[in-house]
């Protein structure tokens, strides 16, 4: 299980990683495996601002549906175009080529309310 010092998390499993006031989120290794087999991701909010803990999108496994939510509030930028073709990067790499969204951050305060790595950690008791 991988749990990147670099990135912060957030209790429902989402990573991200700031670069100046841009956020790529996604979800974390714990997350996908506890999903399974990732065979659709469904982003649909590209333009909208939302609220920290808002919903963003959907990942479907192969037995279940699970809801995304934003780890900080801002506007979603961009989405991972790659995933609507091959939905199986959030299994195989999660941190990297699976990222799910890019958001211009409204408050970069809010990164400090998330968990880093070591608390994450504990929180999936791993």
């Amino acid at each position: 299980m991988n749990f990147p010092a670099e990135l912060r998390y957030t209790k429902e499993h989402e990573w991200v990683k700031l670069e100046g006031d841009i956020a790529t989120v996604g979800i974390t290794d714990f997350a996908q495996s506890e999903l399974g087999d990732i065979v659709y991701v469904e982003i649909e909010t590209v333009g909208q601002t939302l609220a920290q803990d808002e919903i963003f999108g959907s990942v479907e496994a192969v037995k279940t549906v699970s809801d995304l939510f934003l780890p900080i509030a801002g506007e979603i930028l961009e989405v991972n175009a790659v995933l609507a073709d091959q939905p199986e990067l959030v299994n195989s790499d999660p941190f990297g080529e699976g990222w799910m969204v890019k958001i211009k951050v409204s408050d970069i305060a809010d990164v400090e309310s998330l968990m880093d790595a070591d608390t994450y950690k504990a929180h999936t008791g791993h």
